[in-house]
């Protein structure tokens, strides 16, 4: 009769593999506080994030996999998640708490930006992390609104803004500290100082993803993030048709000189389903933003269709995911924050497999 011992369940537990990470979730350091008592077994599966999409699957394995060991009666499993700190640029200032800096970005205006910054925002907070959101569009700040918040100051405490929450977000916009009527005229200067306001005299706490909605383009408010702070990635968002994937090159481009990874590509309302006959409609065309990931060898983390439920949840401040979570663009903003979670963890833990134990 063969014992039971911590080593015969580690060596189970060894067959399962991160399919991202490509190395078994022993090694990784994820199995812990492993306890045994006679025949019950119990530890905790600590994932890189909340949003993992294989949690399911490893709990699954793993109680499968113990149980099946010799003199193993029950077997306890605790699913986890700490989020690993974005290795970032080595000169930039992380700001403290802040352990990934997620740019949400776009070639040009019109592609849906800002709606699917702020779902990939909630969808995250959903999923159990702690998010902020902070809206550096400068020219149309349109995220206070879009999450019912645009009639709220922030407040001042040791000289610090304190951000709104909404939707389980931490939430800082320019639209927050100027009149609604009145016109964003900032130049390139004005523009560094308000983002370096933004990421340094706002007290953000903890945070395992800040997402920053950019203004679209590729000018001074990118330039300025990435020389202030250690990006852990963009995500670019276009739509199917041409111009829209014109502008998204330019904006690759641009995140690649300035040594930001581009996690991947979202494709914002990618066709229509009309409701009454089912019939799917292209409306911009299709496979434009498959064929930008292939282009540039990024990942394609999903596509948005086209639906009057987003736009009825932002005029109304409360995001598709949180309004409508059973409709197919609430889905999809799930499984995108899925990916992109994915991503950053994976970028996280490059080039080589940081010891895992010392980042929890």
């Amino acid at each position: 009769m063969n014992q039971l011992t911590e080593q015969s369940v580690l060596e189970a537990l060894s067959q399962i593999i991160d399919p991202d990470l490509k190395k078994d979730i022993v090694t990784l350091g994820f199995v812990k506080d492993l306890k045994i008592d006679k025949g019950d077994v119990f530890f905790r599966i600590v994932l890189t994030t909340p949003a993992c999409p294989v949690k399911e699957a490893f709990e699954e394995e793993a109680r499968k996999l113990v149980g099946a060991l010799e003199g193993v009666e029950n077997v306890s499993v605790t699913m986890d998640a700490v989020v690993p700190e974005g290795r970032g640029i080595a000169n930039n200032v992380t700001i403290a708490g802040v352990k990934n800096i997620i740019a949400v970005s776009s070639g040009k205006g019109g592609v849906g930006k800002s709606t699917v910054a702020v779902n990939l925002a909630v969808s995250l907070a959903l999923d159990g992390a702690n998010v902020g959101l902070m809206d550096a569009d400068v020219y149309g700040p349109n995220v206070p609104l879009m999450l019912g918040i645009g009639n709220v100051e922030p407040q001042v405490f040791n000289n610090q803004l304190i951000p709104l929450e909404a939707h389980g977000l931490k939430v800082i916009s320019m639209a927050l500290l100027v009149p609604p009527d009145k016109p964003m005229i900032l130049r390139g200067p004005m523009l560094h100082g308000v983002v370096r306001q933004f990421l340094s005299d706002v007290n953000w706490g903890e945070l395992d993803y800040l997402i920053v909605d950019m203004p679209p383009g590729t000018g001074d408010v990118q330039l300025s993030l990435a020389q202030l702070v250690p990006v852990q990635g963009a995500v670019l968002v276009t739509t199917p048709q041409a111009v829209s994937l014109a502008d998204v090159r330019r904006a690759v481009k641009m995140f690649e000189a300035v040594a930001v990874p581009v996690l991947g590509v979202i494709e914002n309302m990618s066709y229509f389903i009309a409701p009454d006959t089912g019939t799917r409609y292209n409306i911009f065309g299709t496979g434009g933003g498959k064929q930008l990931s292939n282009e540039y060898n990024l990942p394609y983390l999903g596509e948005i269709p086209l639906g009057m439920e987003v736009r009825e949840g932002g005029d109304a401040g409360v995001p598709v995911v949180v309004s409508n979570p059973a409709s197919p663009q609430a889905k999809a903003f799930r499984a995108i924050a899925e990916e992109v979670a994915r991503q950053v963890s994976i970028e996280a833990l490059k080039p080589e497999l940081v010891i895992l134990s010392k980042a929890r």
